[in-house]
């Protein structure tokens, strides 16, 4: 059976029921999607009264195979989704993460707990405080706790025994007055727990604990006269004072919210994320992403929410966006503040994402006018080293291609900008030659391509490059002027020995520096039209050969032999086949025929060789 075939009788069966689906080409995985009905959604992509870009018709072209997964819930299908595509990275589907991980603040689970920084998280017990989208960030709240708190930072076994026994010995950290010495007993372990506790507090972004009590101990320093002591506490209350100015003081009334915001173009989506915490911003973070099939807004921002909730650890119950979407998140709300200090998050928000997307359009504007600006530089060297009246902003090359005299053919390659313009190229199966004769070949393909752009009105390049030596450059030129095109193009020819670059009518050839601009573009739009040349003789001789191959077989018709020739291009692939993949492709009894027939003739070559 077919193909489309299969695919057709698939989706026919799909069920009518919420869940995930996944399209399959011929190396796996391409693309996964949910639904809350399988068998619609996977039907419109192959609807013909559906308009697609031109990115789902690419992937719709490419599926090969379809699977789906039955869920219980929308929910359920939305978390699904988003695990698949976590785990396969489907070409299709947009990709939030680059591989990196973010770093994190653990308190490591042991008696008198060390505070140290680590990327991977581990079951030991251990109090892990992150992800943070930025190592600097980090360092910043830990530096904070290391001011504030006296901690060990060694690696010492801290059992009531070993201290007990005397076997270890304060080092320099406690002489500087970065640790307490618990290593000899000198810090009670209630008084050290206490400072930890504090020290969860801060990074889970309560800081009142802490202030308040710091203030009690500055209080009743200064109620006993012991001033300096006072003072070192009115110094740790400013340093968090500080702290919490810079982490972005939201509202007093607001508790745990997430904050997203979306603005995008053609190709991208700009995002932008803030965790907040007891009233406070602990966390920023804005990416940009990849469209991969015209992804709406807040298909691309329900799939982001999910990862970066994931990602940061976020248990906050409000989401506040500032385009409506469906989030099937249970016990997770989801509002478009109008007002208030909701409203302000949300500008905040929207005011990075905006910033993101304004300096990437920017940069490659920037790219783009300096791509412009050599461009223009190497078509004006160009201009100065042949000596043309006008900028050559289109140039055309040919080329010939045959193998002893067999399927003649030529190409076209035009470079518009001093770039590929792909859709200008040309093939040309030449009509007129018979056998290999490259200077009347060059005549027919010159001939016909300037006689259509003037029967269709097109403009004329401002140059033409015939990749040959002074025989195909005088062909180019009776063809010119036979159209009476003679002297309005410029035309040139390019010997492959020595580079030198031919004019018509003089016998001296130009030779240009080996590191010109110029030249190294010429030989580019030679390479080109050889390699696009070459591609189209040797597609020809396989179309050939495959199809005297195919004639030969009984029962086979030339409508079978043509489709297998559209799709394999060789016989060496088609060879390659086993039975039951040539069974999908034209049957069982044609599949049976062509099998046998290319067996029994390998087993016939062998028995020959031997």
């Amino acid at each position: 059976m077919p193909a489309n075939e299969r695919l057709k009788e698939k989706i026919a069966h799909l069920p009518h029921k919420p869940g995930i689906y996944k399209f399959f080409d011929d190396k796996g995985i391409i693309y996964v999607g949910k639904a809350v009905d399988i068998r619609k959604r996977v039907s419109s992509y192959f609807n013909r009264s559906t308009q697609h870009n031109k990115k789902t018709l690419k992937l719709v072209s490419q599926i090969k195979d379809i699977e789906f997964t039955i869920v219980d819930t929308e929910t359920d299908a939305f978390l699904l989704e988003n695990n698949l595509i976590k785990q396969y990275q489907p070409k299709y589907n947009i990709l939030l993460k680059d591989g990196k991980t973010y770093p994190y603040i653990c308190i490591v689970n042991e008696r008198f707990p060390r505070v140290l920084t680590t990327r991977n998280k581990i079951n030991d017990g251990s109090r892990y405080f992150g992800p943070y989208p930025s190592a600097t960030t980090m360092y910043v709240v830990l530096d904070l706790i290391r001011t504030l708190y006296p901690l060990r930072t060694c690696t010492y076994n801290l059992s009531p025994e070993n201290i007990a026994a005397g076997k270890f010995k304060v080092c320099l950290e406690y002489h500087l007055g970065n640790c307490k010495g618990p290593c000899e007993g000198l810090v009670d372990e209630t008084e050290y727990n206490a400072a930890i506790a504090h020290i969860k507090n801060i990074l889970s972004g309560n800081l009142s604990v802490a202030r308040n009590y710091f203030k009690e101990k500055m209080a009743a320093a200064a109620a006993d006269y012991q001033y300096e002591l006072a003072h070192q506490y009115k110094q740790k209350l400013d340093m968090l004072d500080d702290f919490q100015t810079k982490s972005t003081v939201v509202s007093n009334t607001l508790t745990n919210i997430d904050v997203f915001t979306i603005t995008s173009n053609e190709d991208c989506a700009f995002i932008n994320y803030l965790k907040v915490m007891n009233g406070s911003i602990i966390l920023t973070q804005s990416l940009e992403i990849q469209k991969k099939l015209d992804e709406a807004d807040a298909d691309i921002l329900a799939s982001v929410i999910v990862q970066l909730r994931q990602e940061f650890e976020s248990t906050s119950r409000e989401v506040i966006t500032n385009i409506e979407l469906t989030l099937p998140l249970d016990n997770v709300t989801v509002s478009y503040p109008q007002i208030g200090d909701k409203k302000k998050l949300l500008a905040l928000s929207l005011k990075n994402a905006l910033y993101l997307r304004k300096e990437r359009e920017g940069r490659q504007e920037k790219n783009k006018d300096l791509t412009e600006k050599r461009e223009l530089r190497v078509l004006e060297t160009m201009k100065k080293d042949l000596r043309l009246t006008e900028l050559p902003r289109q140039i055309e090359c040919f080329d010939n291609s045959n193998f002893q005299g067999d399927n003649p053919v030529a190409s076209m390659v035009c470079f518009k900008n001093g770039k590929p313009s792909k859709k200008d190229y040309r093939h040309f199966n030449i009509k007129t030659v018979v056998g290999a004769n490259d200077f009347e070949s060059m005549y027919e393909i010159v001939t016909r391509r300037y006689r259509r752009l003037l029967d269709e009105d097109q403009p004329l390049p401002q140059l033409i490059v015939i990749d040959g030596g002074k025989g195909q450059l005088s062909m180019a030129v009776k063809a010119l002027k036979d159209l009476g095109i003679y002297g309005k193009i410029a035309v040139v020819g390019i010997a492959k020995r020595l580079e030198e670059i031919f004019y018509p009518g003089d016998n001296l050839p130009l030779y240009i520096d080996k590191k010109s601009e110029s030249l190294m573009l010429i030989q580019r739009l030679r390479n080109e039209a050889h390699r696009f040349a070459i591609t189209f003789h040797r597609s020809k001789r396989d179309a050939g050969t495959l199809k005297t191959e195919l004639t030969e077989v009984k029962g086979l018709g030339p409508k079978t032999a043509e489709a297998l020739l559209t799709k394999y291009k060789s016989v060496k692939k088609l060879r390659e086949l086993t039975q039951e993949e040539l069974t999908q492709e034209v049957g069982k009894a044609k599949a049976a025929i062509l099998y046998r027939y290319f067996h029994d003739a390998n087993k016939q070559d062998t028995a020959i060789r031997s």
